[in-house]
């Protein structure tokens, strides 16, 4: 306590060197070493950024943590691209720290993530885990469990007794907005109405309390596999954080007030009360206060990061670099993409325990919507193929945690108009996981979602989300138009120790839509894998047209590939049609190649065309080939509207289409 105390004042005393904000564990330090004094290098914990004291806890020394404080070259956790105290840790010697944002409660999701992984290689008795149960730890701050993904954290854990601590820290402060003003109920009173979590309250300034408790509580869940939530009041100290400092918004009287729960002096009396000289706690606070400062003054001294790093552990690398297997064997028939899809992922959990497949509607009774996951938890059963509730957040979020054990994660979101209550997850705590960790945790994890307008699916249906899923840098997006690329590019994707999200055209999966007959291919052999950023030249123009000027390259994915298909056979040979099938990694080298050669492009989206993925290419295909075009590139996409209309007439009218195609390359050719 000590030693946290003297690095609080240190900082405050070196406020213009101490220039990234930051936040410090003053008040919280008693329940923060009690927890931490429990656990065990086979452990998980996830600390929230006040959590300094965890940290110390668990033999991180000041020095470290002050590498991170002031984002020098040599943090061990981020390597300076990171706030203080958002750590991450995969060592032998401690417990492991996931990659998470630990900010309003996000970190609940991939925390909880951890233990449903736990659970899962528990059950399979997969060899990653040893005798010692692993117990893994969610700290929390009182204001972040007002959040919903709490909830949905909660709510997973309950329902699947999941081996987790959701450890509440309670200081009745949310920045500068009171308990009073933003909750009814505390999180111990809270917790009682999630049925399966079993719960208590402690005074956390109290180091006794807090000890005896956390000791119990940790032995009951490596022992009995089940979720607590542990309650502890604490009084604030510091200030919310560096840049919001406690004289902003807190009266002398209420601070005063606080100040007497300050866990040190407390444990410090009781200490002299059981014989400890008061002469060797004296020494033992020089002795820290002295190591604190000679630990800042050389982290003040550290080298900063080099620049050239700047862009390192974007992603890990990929074991599938190239195409390998026979994609079109004499020995099996056509089949729809929806069944290229299903093959592939039984397959996949077939030479894979690891795999674990989940989401809204894919378990046993149904077998997903499009009956795209059918008959496969019969097969795999009910541990590995399950249902889950409408929660979108905790659907993508736990991947981040499930990765970090080892499991294998295949989720799917029912519609691609579903995925945004997802993207706080996606964004904030997958996309970054590989970057903010130096690599440590990339996330693998397939994200399924069907997309796409056909047959009257109506506003909540029939959505397209690639240009807003391409905005988030750290993931790969992908796009298959037809049965064999989706079988080969699920292979691909599954074994991209990266995340990536696989949209599934639902018009296409059956091939019900007039002219998308060529959906169906013969089904790949078993170790068929396409490589992602690999586009396809799907109908190529004539040597005589484009020698002659008279040809254009369409670029497309998805539906628009048979839109273009179709509008190329009302000209001579004059078209050629570039299938992307990944959207990220894009294959710029083949674009621009084509573009060049044939000096006119066409690109054609099923997205609304203003500020769209195809308007952003367009743009960096006329910088690229400027000097090669005989016209600029054009777009075609869907109407400007909010929504896909219900109406299947006001849906084509809104839809791209062959005949659309057709008008717009009439236009460039006659350029």
């Amino acid at each position: 306590m000590c030693t946290a105390k003297a690095m609080a004042d240190t900082y405050e005393a070196n406020r213009t060197l101490c220039k990234y904000v930051h936040s410090t564990s003053r008040g919280h330090e008693a329940i923060q070493l009690a927890t931490a004094f429990q656990l065990l290098p086979c452990d998980y914990v996830s600390p929230y950024y006040r959590d300094e004291s965890i940290m110390l806890g668990l033999g991180f020394s000041p020095y470290q943590l002050m590498l991170q404080l002031l984002a020098k070259g040599d943090d061990i956790f981020t390597g300076g691209r990171e706030y203080y105290n958002h750590p991450n840790y995969r060592g032998i010697d401690k417990p492991t720290i996931i990659h998470q944002s630990s900010a309003t409660g996000m970190q609940a999701i991939p925390t909880t993530g951890v233990a449903q992984g736990i659970q899962y290689l528990e059950k399979i008795k997969h060899h990653s885990i040893h005798n010692t149960s692993p117990v893994i730890v969610c700290s929390l701050g009182d204001a972040s469990v007002t959040e919903g993904e709490v909830s949905e954290a909660f709510q997973f854990a309950a329902l699947h007794q999941l081996p987790i601590i959701y450890l509440v820290q309670d200081n009745d402060w949310g920045i500068s907005v009171t308990s009073a003003e933003a909750r009814t109920f505390n999180a111990f009173e809270f917790i009682k109405g999630v049925k399966g979590i079993n719960s208590v309250s402690i005074d956390g300034s109290d180091f006794t309390e807090s000890y005896l408790t956390m000791k119990n509580v940790v032995e009951e869940v490596r022992t009995k596999r089940q979720p607590w939530l542990v309650h502890a009041k604490v009084p604030l100290l510091g200030h919310h954080t560096s840049g919001v400092r406690k004289d902003f918004y807190r009266k002398e009287d209420e601070l005063n007030e606080s100040y007497k729960k300050d866990p040190g002096p407390q444990l410090k009396k009781i200490l002299i009360k059981n014989g400890v000289a008061e002469s060797l706690l004296l020494e033992i606070e020089k002795e820290e206060l002295e190591k604190v400062l000679s630990d800042f003054e050389k982290a003040v001294q550290a080298d900063e990061p080099n620049p050239e790093s700047v862009s390192e552990f974007v992603f890990a690398p990929t074991p599938v670099v190239e195409e390998k297997g026979n994609r079109n064997p004499s020995n099996k028939e056509k089949i729809l993409m929806v069944d290229a899809a299903l093959f592939a992922i039984r397959e996949i959990m077939e030479d894979y325990p690891e795999a674990i497949l989940y989401g809204q509607d894919v378990g046993r009774r149904l077998g997903g919507v499009f009956r795209e996951a059918a008959t496969l938890a019969e097969q795999f059963g009910d541990h590995r193929v399950f249902n889950t509730a409408i929660q979108e957040a905790y659907i993508i979020g736990s991947t981040v945690g499930m990765s970090a054990v080892g499991a294998k994660p295949i989720v799917e979101v029912q519609f691609a108009d579903y995925i945004y209550p997802g993207f706080n997850q996606l964004v904030t705590e997958i996309s970054k996981s590989c970057y903010l960790s130096c690599g440590k945790f990339p996330v693998q994890t397939l994200i399924r979602v069907p997309i796409g307008a056909y047959g009257g699916g109506g506003p909540y249906h029939s959505g397209s989300v690639e240009s807003t899923l391409l905005t988030i840098k750290g993931i790969k997006v992908v796009y298959p138009s037809n049965a064999a690329d989706m079988k080969g590019l699920m292979k691909a994707a599954f074994m991209d120790p990266n995340p990536v999200v696989m949209l599934e055209h639902k018009g296409l999966y059956w091939s019900k839509v007039p002219g998308t007959e060529e959906a169906k291919n013969t089904e790949p052999d078993r170790d068929y894998v396409l490589p992602l950023g690999k586009a396809s030249i799907v109908i190529s123009a004539s040597k005589e047209a484009t020698d002659n000027g008279e040809s254009c390259c369409v670029i497309t994915y998805g539906m628009g590939v048979y839109w273009s298909k179709a509008a190329s056979k009302q000209f001579n040979n004059q078209i050629e049609v570039i299938d992307l099938r990944t959207l990220f990694p894009l294959d710029e080298e083949l674009i621009f190649e084509r573009v060049k050669t044939h000096g006119k492009c066409l690109i054609v989206t099923e997205e609304q065309q203003n500020n769209s993925f195809a308007e952003a290419l367009s743009g960096r295909i006329s910088k690229a080939c400027f000097r090669h075009l005989d016209a600029p590139v054009e777009v075609l996409g869907s109407l400007n509207l909010p929504a896909v209309p219900m109406n299947m007439l006001l849906e084509k009218a809104m839809l791209p289409n062959a005949e659309k195609v057709a008008e717009k390359l009439k236009t460039i050719l006659s350029q």
